[in-house]
């Protein structure tokens, strides 16, 4: 078993708690979903938010999911002047039998315009 990392990022169309919760819910659910994982596959997941996210922590949501013994941590990402706004980025550490070129990236909604060479 190999230990790789998933990329994935959402926008938010508003900084309010329980959008934060639905829309992280979603793409957690999505980097599972996509790799044929379960919560016992991931090892920690790191969580960036844009500067203008702070109604909650985006790792509140995976609490929500039921990842509850999986180290987590939540950062600010840098305020790059026109980066794209209410952003939530996500960088798991999973144990995996996939070769690296077949973890399946997931970027949501606009966010798919941040990497568009891996988004799947």
């Amino acid at each position: 078993m190999a230990v790789r990392a998933v990329r994935g990022a959402v926008q938010l169309e508003r900084d309010e708690p329980g959008h934060m919760d639905e829309q992280v819910g979603a793409l957690l659910t999505a980097v599972l979903e996509r790799n044929g994982l379960t919560a016992d596959d991931l090892i920690s997941i790191w969580f960036t938010a844009t500067p203008d996210l702070h109604s909650d922590f985006p790792a509140a949501a995976a609490r929500k999911l039921g990842i509850v013994d999986v180290p987590l941590i939540c950062a600010q990402e840098l305020d790059i002047e026109g980066a794209m706004p209410r952003v939530v980025r996500v960088l798991a550490h999973i144990e995996s039998d996939r070769p690296r070129d077949e973890i399946a990236h997931v970027y949501l909604g606009a966010a798919a315009a941040l990497r568009k060479d891996i988004a799947q």
